[in-house]
């Protein structure tokens, strides 16, 4: 092979030879000659085995059929017996410029599931279109599947030519036809080829029968195509596969999908936002050191300088390039199961290590490839491709696909069936850990076991959750009252009064919500250091975000639980949001149109439900004197700020 770069055909220079392997799908109607195709590629390269061709040509005479070049793809007898490809090949052959894995999937319908899995790692496409039948249903689905996954890198190869006595105008007719398709979906193909599989038109070289065509033939066209750029250059993604315990290490074990690491790396923890710095990076059944960095493509174990909790699913990242976190996430998707995505409809999400809850919220269009018209209707059927939003209970750490493919693509699961995949159109949410370098903590010189001992208590976050209804701002304010007439150094924020400051520029989507309470979080363990009690009055729907608030100082938090019936709430509806909701006139109303996860072991539930405010306010000041004033604890007790 010549490391020289060349000039192709339409007088565009060739790369330089590169041994990383450039990975090429090759998608089209079923019997338009895709294993034609390749099996061709193959034999022009010299990759096939030596005696291949004529083993399958003894085949062939002994079945009294005419040999056919989709023979060397098709491996398996159900193939040769029906005629169609009904699994994926990967094989490999090189040009003169560089090596590349080929993957022939197959381009009937009822094995789409086999062609997504080809189609996923492609860097680039081969569409192959019979010049004869022209533009075909499943030609215009698996274009729009290579949209979805995100590939801009096309030829279109209009194979058959020979049936139509490589007629320009034909050519130039499916030409037309294929480009306004792929058009109008937003893909651009790079090159559109005319083709004689079987008889070796423009494989590799530019043929007589063709002499009209002035661009490159199909080695030519995948000589052309830039390489992805390598996993390594990407923004780290580490997905936690799991945690270990040996010895008195706690062992975080993953594929690094993207990027790399170092030992003293400060590592972010999406969707926690919890930091530690690279300890080591640990190796198994081997007698060496411990690596000092490791890159994409490498199952590694790392240990942290500090004990914070990981579990599975949860990705890492550098600070300076972390991914977005939402509970919203839009979405092209290509839906295969036997029962219509719907509206309304829940299953399990799995991105990377971590598999989500979620649930369909909009459809905002479905997509059909024969006539390209849009529907906006409330399900999406078999084999039809869609854009969609989804929502999950906990957060999702997730990059869009055009950024970084890792964390980009996912699958859908029902009952333990893969029954669609798709690509994360955009990235939603907030990034998490946008931190300078150059902050440092400065350390305060009146620490919070000194503030405690002069206001005669100890400062904390007092958390009230629930329904909106349910007493949360009627029992914190009268507590405040109280505690503030005992010499208390006491404050409440309440939901509505900081949405018209500190908030004033959210909404009510989830992702602004979890904004929303990460804000107030990070103020009242300020308020709480100083040393104040901090009651909040906050719906604070997902548990999640009330679990990532705890995270800041778990010793300080109080989880109280304002519990009270939803028909019980409606009844009060002392802002009339309620009948507003019902009436469509509050989008995403918590207990209505949005879900609300109560608490699983609050610290304290206070029932509110056929009870009297001032019950609920008596047990919440007795627990706080409780658990906060001197009196009642030991002074001498360190809560660690």
């Amino acid at each position: 092979m010549s490391n020289t770069a060349a000039v192709r055909i339409d007088d565009t220079p060739a790369p330089a030879f590169s041994a990383a392997p450039m990975k090429i799908v090759v998608v089209g109607h079923v019997d338009h000659g895709k294993s034609t195709l390749v099996g061709r590629i193959l034999n022009e390269t010299g990759a096939l085995p030596e005696g291949k061709v004529e083993y399958l040509r003894e085949v062939c005479d002994k079945r009294g059929m005419p040999f056919e070049w989709a023979f060397v793809m098709d491996a398996l007898q159900a193939e040769r017996d029906q005629g169609i490809t009904i699994d994926t090949a990967q094989i490999r052959f090189a040009t003169q410029f560089r090596p590349y894995v080929i993957i022939d999937a197959p381009g009937h319908k009822e094995f789409l599931k086999n062609m997504i899995t080809g189609a996923a790692s492609a860097e680039a496409a081969v569409l192959v279109i019979d010049a004869d039948e022209g533009v075909q249903e499943q030609s215009r689905r698996h274009g729009y599947l290579l949209h979805l996954l995100g590939l801009r890198q096309i030829a279109v190869a209009v194979n058959k030519m020979d049936l139509v006595n490589y007629d320009q105008t034909r050519f130039e007719v499916v030409k037309a036809e294929i480009v306004a398709y792929l058009n109008s979906i937003g893909v651009e193909p790079t090159y559109v080829i005319p083709v004689a599989a079987r008889g070796g038109v423009n494989i590799s070289e530019n043929s007589a029968e063709t002499a009209w065509y002035k661009g490159p033939s199909v080695l030519g066209a995948l000589d052309l195509f830039e390489q992805a750029r390598p996993a390594t250059d990407l923004a780290l993604r580490f997905p936690v596969q799991d945690v270990y315990k040996f010895d008195q290490r706690r062992i975080i074990a993953g594929r690094i999908e993207s990027g790399r690491l170092k030992v003293g790396d400060t590592l972010v923890f999406a969707p926690t936002g919890k930091s530690a710095r690279v300890a080591s990076i640990e190796s198994w059944g081997v007698q060496s050191l411990s690596a000092v960095s490791a890159g994409a493509g490498q199952s590694v174990g790392i240990t942290l300088d500090e004990q914070i909790f990981i579990e599975r699913g949860q990705v890492a990242s550098l600070a300076e390039a972390a991914p977005a976190v939402s509970h919203t996430l839009k979405a092209r998707l290509f839906w295969l199961g036997r029962n219509a995505l719907k509206v309304g409809s829940r299953y399990k999400l799995k991105l990377a290590t971590a598999e989500y809850a979620v649930e369909v919220i909009a459809i905002e269009r479905v997509i059909d490839v024969e006539d390209l018209a849009n529907h906006p209707g409330a399900e999406v059927g078999r084999n039809a491709v869609a854009e969609v939003v989804f929502r999950s209970r906990t957060p999702i750490a997730h990059d869009s696909f055009l950024d970084n493919p890792r964390l980009g693509r996912f699958v859908v699961v029902e009952d333990y069936d893969i029954v669609g995949g798709g690509v994360i159109a955009e990235a939603g949410g907030i990034h998490q850990a946008h931190k300078s370098a150059n902050i440092t903590e400065v350390a305060h010189k009146v620490d919070f076991e000194t503030r405690a001992l002069a206001n005669g208590h100890r400062g904390g976050v007092v958390w009230l959750t629930g329904l909106s209804g349910a007493g949360k701002s009627t029992i914190a304010m009268e507590v405040e009252r109280q505690l503030f007439l005992k010499g208390w150094q006491v404050m409440v924020l309440d939901g509505d009064n900081v949405r018209h400051g500190l908030c004033s520029d959210l909404g009510f989507s989830p992702e602004d919500r979890a904004e929303n309470i990460r804000r107030v979080g990070e103020v009242a363990h300020l308020f709480a250091q100083a040393g104040m009690l901090v009651i909040t009055a906050f719906i604070s729907p997902y548990r999640a975000d009330r679990d990532r608030v705890r995270t800041i100082h778990p010793d300080v938090f109080h989880e109280i639980h304002v519990a009270a019936e939803l028909d019980e709430c409606e009844k009060r509806d002392p802002k009339g949001l309620y009948k507003k909701a019902r009436a469509g006139q509050i989008p995403e109303f918590t207990g209505i149109s949005a879900p609300y996860e109560a608490p699983e072991a609050p610290e304290l539930a206070l029932v509110t439900t056929g009870k009297p405010a001032d019950e609920s306010v008596a047990e919440l000041v007795r627990y706080l004197e409780a658990n906060f004033s001197l009196t009642a604890r030991n002074q001498t007790e360190s809560w660690g700020f």
